[in-house]
């Protein structure tokens, strides 16, 4: 797994990117950069190259759905990885993201080696 990938966390609460962040850091990711919801993580993409994207699904202005529709609607992020993390667990939400192009998918609450697990499968 290629850590010196540039990483994207999105979510609206600050704690929630902290832990992300935390984990990320175990795993040996060094290029994190952070956005509150999906406007501003559309802002730090068009600013930074970046190789990853976790996002929150449920976020003020911009959800993670919105977010993944526009990445994979741009010729720049459309191939970019995508590793949406909720509290959504519906089967209707987890099939509506796939067919938005969700690279995987991670249910709150979560342990560091899901995260690690996830990440694995979709950095190859």
């Amino acid at each position: 797994m290629n850590t010196s990938i540039k990483v994207l966390i999105v979510d609206d609460f600050a704690t929630m990117r902290r832990i992300l962040k935390n984990i990320l850091k175990q795993l040996g990711f060094k290029n994190l950069l952070e956005a509150d919801d999906g406007t501003t993580a559309l802002e730090s993409l068009e600013r930074n190259d970046i190789d990853l994207i976790i996002s929150d699904w449920n976020m003020p202005k911009m959800t993670g759905l919105e977010l993944l529709k526009s990445v994979r609607a741009s010729k720049k992020y459309a191939k970019v990885p995508f590793l949406m993390v909720t509290a959504e667990a519906q089967k209707q939400n987890v099939i509506e993201a796939v067919q938005a192009g969700v690279s995987n998918y991670v249910v709150k609450p979560f342990t560091a080696e899901a995260i690690s697990d996830k990440l694995k499968k979709i950095l190859k």
